[in-house]
């Protein structure tokens, strides 16, 4: 029953009796099925159109359900009750022709004509035989309607309508004919999808933003498909509860595995058409075109800029360097000026200076004898380097506008000034030497005995020590102290503290001091290995050469061409000394063949060093370290190269066992 609402406040109905009768007022409910419409359309807030639009569709689906033709399905009778899941509930009821479109009431109405038809007591009355129980096909038709009506049941048959074609045409399929071949078959997987308003295929002119939309539809796509009517076992056929959710476990795995397949099936389908499509191969293509058009444009801004920025440093360049060939204009020009004086003024002293020459010289130099004109001819020059040339115009100019008795005074006043000038000069720095050494001395001081009477030779020693034992020898100063006191002539006990300060005093000497210790060294070694002694008088051979007498030393382009040509012509080379000196220009084969020698001595010490090292054993490189040995060696070679030209190659034999012993002291004294 239908409770109509209240009418609103304000509304109601009057009903006025006749004019012969008094008149009253009542209240009335409406009521009727044109009141029920006009309820309807104001609680929806809709027209009378819309309603009539409503009304006009309920009266179509029954047009169409009194115009629905059912196809009789010839196999009906044959049916097994009992094999219900496998057949066709919409070919039972004759809705093969509509399948999933049907609509209840369609399904409803199919129903009650089969019914109507197949009805065991109408065929009973008819005549025709029943079968008894279920065993008759009329169950089913009750079982189609069963699955039909109910709208879970349904779905699930529908997700298995064994008339849908689930084939998915392949890449080769669709080559020539894309949309006719996809079109269809995107169509009819579209009845699976959850969302409404399933996105079409397209044609060749469909724009970018719709094939983009479509794909991304079909690569998300969310189906409703299940395969629950598949299942074969049934829990309501169980015993206990154990066994149903046996049953449950079983028919949730089968499903998910169907369900996994399904969208395997609906992504292979999808790939295939993106990678046949045509139009994704257009939208590629021109999308490339687009990107290799802004990289185009992209590098041709990027050379344009470039091309600006090189221009403006171009001319920056040629801003500064006009400006830098002005300024050096400017200094060329003052350059110039400056040297105009000074040539000048060069001249103009030159010039007094010689005028001041021939003065002296027209006065006999203001004496009669030869030794005072020699000595005052010296002071003259003293004069002409000393003075100026104010000083030197002065002069001159008294000398020739005055007698010689005024002359000779003038001179000799400019002679004392000199002189004075010359004698405060050097007073000074005499003053400043002592100083420094005084300084020196209290920079060095608190040596106590050790640091006075260094003679030379203690002098040499320590200079000798100090290369022999470099930076890095453990305990290196106590090392030198005690070297010098067992090689010391002087007797003199040093301490490693005098050996520091006299070191450090050694350091800060001017340069040509140090030079002069070195050669004061070296003429103490020349002296001492002045006379070499030779083993026969025999002539020496081209291998051991005599004594050097007439060296001339390898300057440095000499000895790139030498290790050149020594690289041009290997050993096995036929007269290769020969060949070797013919590269090297003013060298005779003698000459390149003692400076290879000469090389190849030091190579072979290098070498001999790290198997003297090896040889040593494990003690020995415990107590020192390579680099200590490669400085001492540095300073050997550096005292070699000095010693070969003095005694010649014959002695390097000799040379190389001093330096193996002496690199072995050595080691053990470390």
């Amino acid at each position: 029953m239908l409770l109509l609402p209240s009418a609103a406040e304000g509304q109601g109905t009057a009903i006025i009796h006749a004019l012969t009768s008094a008149s009253t007022l009542c209240q009335v409910e409406p009521v009727g099925r044109w009141f029920e419409a006009f309820a309807k359309r104001r609680n929806r807030n809709a027209s009378a159109s819309f309603q009539e639009l409503e009304d006009k569709k309920e009266l179509s689906e029954e047009s169409e359900d009194e115009e629905l033709q059912l196809e009789e399905f010839p196999m009906l009778k044959t049916l097994d009750p009992k094999d219900w899941k496998n057949q066709d509930h919409y070919a039972v009821l004759g809705l093969g022709h509509v399948r999933y479109k049907a609509t209840p009431r369609q399904i409803k109405a199919a129903h009650k004509a089969m019914v109507l038809k197949h009805h065991p007591d109408k065929r009973k009355a008819a005549g025709e035989p029943i079968k008894e129980g279920d065993n008759d096909y009329f169950t089913c038709i009750t079982k189609a309607y069963e699955m039909l009506s109910d709208p879970v049941k349904r779905r699930a048959f529908n997700s298995v309508d064994p008339t849908f074609d689930n084939s998915v045409p392949s890449k080769s399929e669709a080559k020539d004919n894309f949309f006719e071949v996809f079109s269809p078959v995107f169509e009819r997987n579209s009845r699976w999808s959850n969302k409404k308003n399933v996105p079409e295929l397209g044609d060749m002119n469909s724009s970018f933003e719709d094939v983009d939309a479509f794909y991304s539809f079909w690569y998300n796509f969310d189906s409703w498909r299940e395969f629950s009517y598949l299942d074969e076992e049934e829990k309501e056929k169980a015993e206990c509860r154990d066994e149903r959710r046996w049953i449950e476990k079983q028919n949730r795995a089968t499903r998910a595995q169907r369900k996994k397949e399904e969208m395997n099936r609906i992504r292979t389908l999808v790939d295939n058409a993106y990678s046949c499509d045509p139009r994704i191969k257009k939208f590629k293509e021109e999308e490339k075109a687009k990107k290799e058009a802004e990289k185009k444009a992209k590098a041709e801004a990027k050379r344009k800029e470039q091309e600006a920025k090189e221009k403006q440093r171009q001319a920056e360049l040629e801003a500064a360097r006009l400006a830098k060939e002005k300024e050096e204009e400017e200094v060329r020009q003052q350059a110039l000026l400056a040297k105009k004086e000074k040539d000048i003024q060069k001249k103009a002293i030159k010039k007094e200076r010689q005028k001041l020459r021939n003065s002296c010289k027209t006065w006999n130099h203001f004496s009669d004898n030869e030794a005072e004109r020699v000595k005052m001819m010296e002071e003259v020059e003293k004069l002409c380097d000393r003075l100026e040339l104010a000083s030197l115009q002065c002069l001159n100019e008294t000398l020739t506008s005055s007698t010689k008795e005024v002359g000779k005074a003038a001179l000799e006043k400019q002679i004392e000034e000199i002189n004075e000038q010359i004698r405060k000069e050097k007073e000074e720095a005499e003053a400043r030497m002592r100083q420094a050494s005084k300084n020196a001395e209290k920079s060095t001081g608190g040596g106590g005995n050790g640091s006075k009477n260094w003679s030379e030779d203690d002098l040499q020693l320590l200079i000798k020590a100090v290369n022999l034992f470099p930076a890095g020898t453990n305990s290196r100063w106590e090392v030198i102290a005690n070297y010098m006191n067992i090689h010391s002539s002087s007797g003199v006990k040093r301490t490693a503290k005098d050996v520091i300060s006299k070191a450090k005093s050694l350091q800060k000497l001017d340069p040509h001091q140090k030079d002069d210790i070195n050669k004061k060294a070296f003429d103490k070694f020349k002296k001492e290995h002045g006379v070499v002694p030779q083993a026969d008088n025999a002539a020496p051979s081209e291998r051991f050469e005599g004594p050097c007498t007439d060296f001339t030393p390898w300057t440095t382009e000499e000895q790139k061409l030498l290790e050149q040509a020594l690289k041009t012509y290997p050993v096995n080379t036929p007269e290769r000394w020969e060949k070797i000196a013919e590269a090297v220009p003013g060298r005779t084969k003698k000459d390149c063949m003692k400076r290879y020698k000469v090389v190849d001595f030091f190579e072979f010490i290098d070498l001999g060093l790290f198997q003297y090292h090896s040889s040593m054993g494990q003690s020995y490189k415990e107590m020192t370290n390579l680099r200590a040995l490669s400085e001492l060696w540095q300073t050997v070679k550096a005292t070699f190269s000095v010693v070969s030209l003095i005694i010649g190659l014959s002695s390097f034999n000799v040379l190389h066992t001093y330096l193996y012993h002496t690199l072995e002291m050595t080691a053990n004294s470390k």
